[in-house]
Formats: structure tokens, sequence, C-alpha cells
């Protein structure tokens, strides 16, 4: 099954899940590999173009987001665009370790070979627990293979 544009209801969806599998390895060399050399990001506040910036930027993510575990899913999509939502737990090394979760929508844009030409994300983080705890985590014992067996409940989408 090609993963390149435009895409069907079957690709957009393969092209979330190969995503989420490669952030969930959290190796920046790897991820940076399905963007263009050029792409252009928004990651909340920050905006950055190019392979170096990607990687410096993943670097710095996942210093302070440790017990990173993230899932996609596909939103909505047409021709070379793909839209998702997703949640991702993790640690806050910057936070006294306190668990945090993300919650987020991505506006991806694909070149004619698939690679992601443009990126733009919006999250917002909701403390996990009373004072960070962690009570509460979806992915709790879990590795990045289960987080689709999780049920995200209804209120949450």
């Amino acid at each position: 099954m090609s993963l390149k544009p435009p895409f069907t209801v079957a690709t957009a969806n393969q092209k979330v899940k190969t995503a989420q599998a490669l952030w969930n390895t959290r190796d920046p060399h790897r991820v940076v590999a399905a963007y263009t050399h050029n792409s252009i990001w928004r990651n909340r506040n920050s905006f950055f173009t190019g392979h170096p910036s990607i990687i410096q930027f993943l670097q710095q993510k996942w210093a302070r987001e440790k017990s990173y575990l993230l899932r996609k899913e596909l939103f909505t999509f047409q021709d070379n665009e793909i839209a998702v939502q997703f949640w991702y737990e993790y640690q806050d090394a910057m936070d006294n370790m306190k668990w945090k979760r993300c919650y987020g929508i991505e506006h991806w844009t694909f070149d004619t070979e698939g690679k992601m030409e443009k990126r733009m994300m919006s999250g917002n983080d909701q403390l996990l627990g009373e004072e960070g705890s962690g009570e509460g985590r979806w992915f709790e014992g879990l590795g990045p293979e289960d987080v689709d067996g999780v049920k995200i409940p209804e209120g949450h989408f």
C-alpha cells in the first residue's frame, strides 16, 4: 500500500499510525526521516524549518518529556493533507517529574513522495492526578504497541 498522496481512508489511517509508531521511538533521527529536508513546523508557539532544527527540537522535547507515550487518531483528510487528534502522557523533567497529558490537533501537508513538508501543532497540557501524581493515566503500564487498545473517554475527544 502506497502512503503517498492523494490519500484514501485506509492510507490516511496508516500514515497516522506510522507517525504514531515513529514518535513513540523517541528517536529524533528516525522521526526526521519522515519529513522533507526543508519541512516547516509550528509546535505550540515555536516556529522552525529543516532537519537540523527538527532534530534539536525533538532532542529537547524528549529530554524534558520522560516516560512519553503517544496516541494519534485520524481526524480528517483530503488530497495531500491529514489532520490528527492526539494525546500523550509524560513526566515533566522540568517540573519535578509531575505527570501530564497533552491534548492536541495537528495539520500535516505532504509532498508527492509522501514526506511531510508542513506540520502545524496545537496542544494543551493537563496535570494528571493531585499535584501530578499520575492518577488517572490512560497508558499506565503500557508500551507503544498497546496504546491503540485504550478506550479514550468520550469527553476527551
